[in-house]
C-alpha cells in the first residue's frame, strides 16, 4: 500500500462505475455531436464526466479538476485530477469496442497514480508511482524486445490530419522500420498496452493532458520509458509523447528525428 492508495482506490471504483455508463450506452443509437470536422462528442461523454466529477469532488473537496469536455476547476490545489470520461469516442460511436475511462492524479505537478478501464473487455490497468503497475490485479512489465525491426508499435492521428497531415510521415517511417504499426484510437489504452507488453512502443502528437495522464503513470510504473520527442521528461501539458519498453526508445527517437 503506497502513500497515495486512498486516491488510487477511489479512482478505481469511480472508473469502474463510469465504465458501466459507457457499457450501458454502447448498443444504443445516441446522438453524436461534432466539435470539429472529425472530432466527436456524445451524450455519454458528458454524462460520464459529470458522474466522475461529482464522485471525486465529493470524496476530495478542494482538489482541482481538468477533463476533456470543458471541465476546468482549478483553484490552486496541490492535487489535480486529470481525466477523460470516454477516451476513444470515435470508436464508441462506431461500436468498435476499444475505448476507456482514464483517470490520472497529479500532486504538486507530478503524476502519482492512474487508472484506465475498458468496460467492454473488463480490463483495468492501474499504477501508483514507485509501487508498480497492475492489470486486473496482476503485476505487469514492459516487453523485452530490443530491436526496433522486431517491434510492434502504435500511434494515433490528430483531428486536424485532413488539413495538416499530422504524423503521416512518421507513421510511414515506422512502417519501414518495425514489424508493424497499429492505430487503435485510444492513447490511454495504447500506453497501457506498452505497460503490459502488448506493444513495444507508442508515439503520438497533438495530445491533451487527459489523453496521457493516467497511461503515462502506468507505463512508467511498469518499467517503461515515457518522454517527449527529444527524450526529455514527459509533460502531459506538452502535446507529444513517446513511450516504450526502454530498449527501443532511442531508436524510436531517431526515427522521429528523421535519423533512420
Amino acid at each position: 500500500m503506497g502513500q497515495y492508495s486512498i486516491y488510487l482506490d477511489a479512482a478505481k471504483e469511480v472508473a469502474r462505475e463510469a465504465g458501466e455508463i459507457l457499457r450501458r450506452d454502447y448498443f444504443k443509437t445516441g446522438e453524436v455531436f461534432f466539435k470539429g470536422e472529425v472530432n466527436l462528442v456524445t451524450a455519454t461523454d458528458t454524462e460520464s464526466q459529470a458522474f466522475i466529477f461529482d464522485r471525486l469532488s465529493k470524496s476530495f473537496p478542494g482538489h482541482d479538476f481538468l477533463a476533456e469536455e470543458g471541465l476546468k476547476e482549478l483553484a490552486g490545489s496541490e492535487f489535480r485530477w486529470v481525466f477523460d470520461p470516454l477516451d476513444g469516442t470515435t470508436n464508441f460511436a462506431h461500436r468498435f469496442p476499444v475505448f476507456c475511462v482514464s483517470i490520472g492524479l497529479e500532486h504538486r505537478k507530478e503524476l502519482i497514480c492512474g487508472v484506465v478501464y475498458n468496460p467492454m473487455t473488463e480490463e483495468m490497468f492501474w499504477a501508483e508511482r514507485d509501487e508498480g503497475a497492475f492489470f486486473n490485479g496482476r503485476p505487469i512489465r514492459v516487453s523485452n524486445i530490443d530491436d526496433l525491426n522486431k517491434s510492434l508499435v502504435a500511434t494515433g492521428f490528430a483531428y486536424d490530419i485532413r488539413e495538416n497531415r499530422t504524423n503521416m510521415r512518421q507513421h510511414d517511417d515506422f512502417l519501414l522500420r518495425t514489424q508493424a504499426v497499429r492505430r487503435c484510437g485510444s492513447a490511454a489504452l495504447d500506453l497501457c498496452y506498452v505497460a503490459c507488453g502488448r506493444f513495444d512502443g507508442f508515439w503520438e502528437m497533438k495530445l491533451s493532458p487527459w489523453d496521457t495522464a493516467a497511461g503515462a503513470v502506468i507505463a512508467a510504473a511498469a518499467g517503461g520509458r515515457v518522454t517527449d520527442f527529444k527524450g526529455g521528461p514527459v509533460d502531459i501539458y506538452h502535446p507529444e509523447v513517446v513511450a516504450s519498453n526502454g530498449l527501443i526508445h532511442q531508436a524510436m527517437l531517431d526515427v522521429l528525428d528523421g535519423r533512420r
